[in-house]
């Protein structure tokens, strides 16, 4: 195993233990970004030098007893949301042309001090207003999408371009992309993770948050991110926990809802089936299963645009107005949309959000966490731009997308996507677990016992590796024939020699 391909719970301990420094897995992190980088296309940019600097920095601090902890000397990246000093945050878009941030966000301040090593920033849907990263290639098939808006964190993961990434969620925007390339996602509780230096998309469902190869992983990070920071207004002032799961995979006593409703209405039969069978394994681990109705269901995708669309146009209310060609034409109509609508559209999605809360908190009673499919279907081609379901309803491809995360956002529970198992065309499924506010321990310790009755697993097998392969088999080959022909002119003109004596 290549140290790129080492999850970081794994890659931690060889650390901590010198048998691998930071340099060594950094530079075999950049090997791997320089490989499948030309191809999945997950990095708005990558800081070699910058990384490769700081991996050395990592590596004398440890040799000389200064061990800050579990992310020291693992690379990552950073969603191009996210400020980090000196470094452009293009959010994607020509309207942040020449844009350097001056301080860093929070969340990336924080990593730095845990000794994190910056490999670069990653693509986003242009300011994180969509489901796809059209810039992005999905890391199972290229020819389909990565999901997004956090589809460049995503696949730098899930194709070891990074060993673990953040990426921001307000509709789904982690959960999405992590189920569509088969890592994992987690968004926390809203205002865990503060946001102060992240671009906004909507102020009232923005979430920061990991996407990793394990469960086990994203908890490390989260272990770093959480914490009150007075410059984030939703920022919580909460107890120090380790959000760690512990080795145990009983999950006895534990009740798990399984909706009767909404959550697998419209769903592709194979994502259903890897799920239900996901949830099965639960209850074998020792959970009891619950059914539960979703309330307020059928208002949730109108709450969700209702409340997002207006913010984000007021976010963009005066680059909107005096340079709108910059916007790429599908965010733009969104945001010309938002200044249309009334302000009483505004306040009915408002109070539909505290009815919707409040009868989730009544659910959340009855059960200790929710689970159900992530995204209704795995990654659709690029360019597709509906789902056609077999009772002949046809959706969008985002709003389909979105249809099963947004709840919540909506209610700011958070919800963690755990890979369960591949379709016939061998692309990701992902199945959501979401708990109460501040039930990250929770979801973390159920997702952490299904992983462990699974088999351990691989990265993305993309077409940038099978040609990798095909390429050094064809060497291989080659160089074996030019050997062999060698060998046979030898011999023969060996014959010769000895014939002419």
């Amino acid at each position: 195993m290549q140290p790129y391909e080492l999850p970081l719970a794994a890659a931690a301990d060889a650390i901590r233990a010198r048998e691998l420094s930071p340099v060594e897995l950094t530079d075999s992190v950049l090997e791997r970004v320089e490989r499948v980088e030309p191809r999945l296309q997950a990095y708005v940019t990558v800081t070699a030098e910058h990384a490769r600097r700081a991996a050395r920095e990592a590596e004398r601090d440890i040799a000389t007893g200064r061990y800050r902890g579990p992310l020291h000397g693992v690379p990552m990246g950073l969603k191009d949301l996210i400020d980090v000093t000196g470094m452009a945050t293009s959010a994607s878009s020509r309207v942040r042309a020449g844009h350097r941030a001056e301080t860093d966000s929070t969340v990336a301040a924080r990593l730095t001090a845990a000794g994190a090593v910056l490999l670069g920033k990653t693509h986003t849907h242009e300011f994180g207003y969509g489901l796809t990263t059209p810039q992005t290639r999905n890391a199972w098939d290229h020819d389909r999408v990565a999901g997004g808006s956090s589809g460049g964190s995503a696949v730098a993961v899930a194709s070891g371009a990074a060993t673990f990434a953040l990426g921001t969620d307000t509709g789904g925007s982690i959960r999405v992309p992590a189920a569509l390339n088969g890592t994992v996602g987690l968004k926390p509780t809203y205002g865990l993770v503060p946001r102060h230096g992240v671009t906004s998309l909507s102020w009232s469902l923005d979430h920061v948050g990991p996407i990793a190869r394990t469960v086990q992983d994203a908890a490390l990070v989260l272990n770093a991110l959480v914490g009150h920071d007075p410059r984030d207004p939703a920022s919580l002032a909460t107890p120090a926990v380790d959000y760690r799961p512990t080795a145990s995979a009983s999950l006895a006593g534990l009740r798990i809802g399984v909706p009767r409703t909404y959550y697998f209405d419209r769903v592709d039969p194979e994502v259903e089936a890897a799920v239900r069978r996901a949830i099965d394994q639960l209850q074998a681990l020792g959970a009891r299963l619950v059914d539960v109705e979703i309330p307020m269901a059928r208002y949730v995708q109108a709450t969700q645009w209702g409340l997002m669309v207006p913010e984000a146009t007021a976010y963009h209310e005066a680059t909107l107005r005096t340079v709108p060609e910059l916007y790429q034409d599908d965010v733009r109509v969104l945001l010309e949309a938002g200044a249309l609508m009334p302000a009483g559209d505004y306040l009915r999605a408002q109070r539909s959000r505290t009815l919707m809360r409040r009868e989730w908190a009544r659910l959340l009673r009855e059960v200790d966490l929710i689970a159900a499919p992530t995204v209704p279907a795995t990654a659709v081609r690029a360019g597709q731009e509906v789902i056609t379901w077999g009772d002949g309803t046809v959706e969008g491809v985002s709003d389909a997308y979105v249809r099963l995360s947004s709840p919540a956002n909506i209610t700011g529970v958070p919800s963690l996507s755990v890979p369960v198992g591949h379709d016939a065309a061998g692309l990701p499924i992902g199945m959501q677990l979401l708990g109460r506010p501040l039930g990250e321990r929770v979801l973390l310790r159920v997702g952490h016992a299904y992983e462990q009755t699974r088999p351990a697993r691989g990265l993305a097998q993309t077409e940038a590796q099978a040609e990798t392969q095909t390429e050094t088999q064809a060497e291989a080959q080659a160089e074996a024939q030019a050997e062999a022909q060698a060998e046979a002119q030898a011999e023969a003109q060996a014959e010769a020699q000895a014939e002419a004596h």
